[in-house]
């Protein structure tokens, strides 16, 4: 035992005691919070050059509301106060009424599109002539071409006009068709005013005997903090975890295993760098965790994360890094250079991600029979389980406990079967092992 203590603190160190660790730990929130306010701060960074749109309205009716529309956008949109200044924050929308001399709409379709090419438009609108009117749904359900708006240009991912003038479009539709039935459109529009529903909590008596509000549930943190923990869990993995081959295989090629099989065993260096790793990874989420809880607290929002999450959380992530650190070190001791380690390492790999694969479907319905299985597959346990326990509302005791008994079951297998494929490969030189071979090796030592 002290002879693994002595190897774990040694690998401990030799992973936190150097500039790389400090810049992993850094970069993570470093690049959140750089990303957030690159984001505010590219918010107003956007394209004010004007825009011209034509528009070939085959209905002949609602071409005069986009240009009522387009007059209003310009007055009250466009331009903003900053400092007793007009500052220009979004483009003009230039609209031009077409009028296609071709015979055919893909014709007329053409000759636009080559306007769009020759910049002299940014985009154009085509107004379908049965859109006030559509006829009968046919040919499958599917609409009509000429029944609906079709918006072209060359840059499908600027959507802003494409939203305005659909808003446009569909409330000046709608004035017309109220007006054909002789119904006055605020009447409509009050007796269909939709009607909202909030999403509460369940209520409860206190200690005590009074009935205790409803609280809205906040969606957002009811997504976020599941996920968060998740990604929290699959980034410690990785980092704590997947390095275990490098070192081992290193450790191999530069023979300094043997000099260190010369004082321990095989399973004993192979367990001294698992509990390290292990440390290494608590290291990292006590830093990362204690950052969130601190944040969460000052800005007031501390009841949204229990602390309880906190301790399920380290046991798993513990087990998780344990499982797959020994399958890491397996591959390492086995291999006998980086680019047979790296194909090596794919399945282990999907194994990690296999979670997030799944994870929405688990938020949702952490409940469900395929929730509950697919948490109690050991590779997939941490994450789903953790998944599963954030979400409410909260699980039966016996099952995160039954997952902690079934994924350290799992990490014992593999330790087990990681030693015999270690003490093996870890003096074998030249050609590398490969997955039938590593099998035989565990089955018969």
């Amino acid at each position: 035992m002290r002879k693994i203590l002595v190897i774990a603190v040694r690998e401990y160190r030799a992973a936190v005691q150097t500039k790389a660790f400090l810049v992993m730990i850094l970069a993570m929130p470093m690049f959140m919070i750089g990303s957030i306010a690159i984001q505010k701060l590219m918010r107003d960074k956007v394209d004010t050059n004007d825009k011209t749109v034509a528009v070939w309205d085959q209905t002949g009716r609602l071409y005069a509301a986009l240009e009522v529309a387009g007059a209003q956008r310009d007055a009250e949109e466009v331009f903003i106060e900053v400092g007793g200044e007009r500052k220009k924050v979004k483009p003009h929308y230039l609209l031009q009424e077409a009028h296609p001399t071709a015979d055919t709409i893909e014709q007329a379709t053409l000759e636009l599109s080559e306007r769009v090419r020759n910049d002299e438009i940014f985009a154009f609108l085509i107004i379908g002539r049965d859109v006030i009117d559509p006829p009968e749904e046919t040919n499958g359900g599917k609409e009509s071409m000429t029944a609906r708006v079709a918006y072209h240009s060359a840059n499908p991912n600027y959507d802003d006009i494409e939203d305005w003038a659909g808003d446009v479009l569909n409330a000046a539709v709608q004035e017309i068709r109220f007006q054909a039935l002789n119904l006055q459109p605020e009447v409509v529009r009050k007796s269909t005013r939709p009607v909202s529903v909030a999403n509460l909590s369940l209520i409860s008596r206190d200690e005590s005997g009074r009935i205790t509000a409803a609280r809205e549930t906040n969606r957002f943190a009811n997504f976020m903090i599941p996920f968060g923990l998740m990604m929290l869990m699959f980034m410690v993995v990785m980092v704590a975890a997947s390095p275990l081959v490098q070192v081992v295989l290193e450790e191999k090629m530069q023979r300094i295993a043997e000099v260190l099989l010369g004082s321990t065993t095989p399973f004993q260096l192979m367990m001294g760098k698992l509990v390290g790793v292990v440390g290494v990874s608590l290291t990292i989420a006590t830093l990362y965790l204690g950052g969130a809880l601190f944040a969460v607290y000052n800005a007031g929002y501390g009841a949204l994360l229990p602390t309880g999450l906190l301790w399920w959380f380290v046991v798993y992530q513990g087990l998780a890094v344990v499982f797959f650190g020994a399958l890491f070190v397996a591959i390492g001791a086995a291999v006998s250079d980086l680019k047979e380690a790296q194909s090596m390492m794919m399945p282990v790999s999907l194994l990690i991600i296999s979670p997030m694969f799944v994870w929405m479907s688990v938020i949702k319905e952490p409940l469900s029979t395929s929730s509950t299985l697919m948490s109690f597959f050991p590779p997939a346990t941490p994450m789903l389980m953790m998944l599963r326990i954030s979400v409410a509302p909260g699980l039966p005791m016996w099952q995160p406990l039954l997952g902690i008994v079934i994924v350290l079951l799992a990490a014992i297998a593999a330790v087990f079967v990681a030693g015999r494929i270690f003490r093996v490969g870890i003096l074998m030189q030249g050609k590398g092992a490969n997955f039938s071979e590593m099998f035989r090796w565990a089955v018969r030592g």
